[in-house]
């Protein structure tokens, strides 16, 4: 698989594509995590997650493929006076010291292709403790639209759900994102999910935002 955004931090160097401000799903996970507790940003790109969880006083690791992306990344994270450990790397094969409480990818997953994408979930489920959480937004092939020359390995219908059959599935759900990264305004099919790794007994849930 290949994505163009590591060609785009290269030739952007100065500015930050996707912005500085954290998702609305990171925003939305941060309360449910402890002070003490560890983040995995797979696919962290320039940063602003990362960065947002660090600030937010979580210990964080952020991994990308792109050097020029974690330039970026680390930028950010002294602008804002907080500290995070970057890694360089394919996220299917860099070396993880867990556990963490929190395995987060945001757009980045579907460049795996899909015979390592099954062996990659079991390998993070296995670094999140019980009550843990893992968050996934993921391209489906419901809509398709190749922006940049990208070349993914599309999810499909139930394919990120089945991922997590053992797991307590907070929410999963489908959207269509609008985007205009290449100029032509367009559409991204998405799949958003939250799960989490727990005793099926505990009562506390989490109910996602509507806004």
């Amino acid at each position: 698989m290949r994505s163009p955004w590591a060609r785009e931090y290269v030739r952007r160097p100065k500015e930050y594509i996707w912005g500085t401000d954290p998702s609305p799903l990171a925003q939305e996970l941060s309360a449910l995590l402890p002070p003490s507790a560890r983040v995995l940003d797979l696919g962290c790109g320039e940063g602003r997650d990362s960065v947002f969880f660090a600030a937010r006083g979580l210990e964080v690791v952020g991994v990308d493929a792109s050097r020029a992306g974690l330039r970026k990344a680390e930028r950010l994270a002294r602008e804002q006076g907080v500290e995070v450990r970057w890694l360089h790397g394919d996220m299917s094969r860099v070396a993880l010291d867990g556990p963490f409480d929190l395995v987060y990818s945001c757009g980045a997953i579907h460049y795996v292709p899909r015979r390592k994408r099954a062996r990659l979930f079991p390998r993070l489920q296995a670094l999140t403790p019980p009550g843990g959480y893992h968050a996934h937004v993921v391209f489906t092939d419901r809509a398709i639209y190749r922006e940049k020359g990208e070349v993914i390995d599309y999810f499909a219908a139930g394919e990120l759900g089945r991922a997590y059959a053992n797991w307590r599935v907070l929410q999963c759900e489908e959207q269509m994102i609008p985007c205009a990264q290449d100029g032509t305004p367009h559409r991204h099919s998405v799949e958003q999910l939250v799960a989490r790794f727990r005793p099926a007994t505990e009562i506390h849930e989490w109910t996602p935002s509507s806004q």
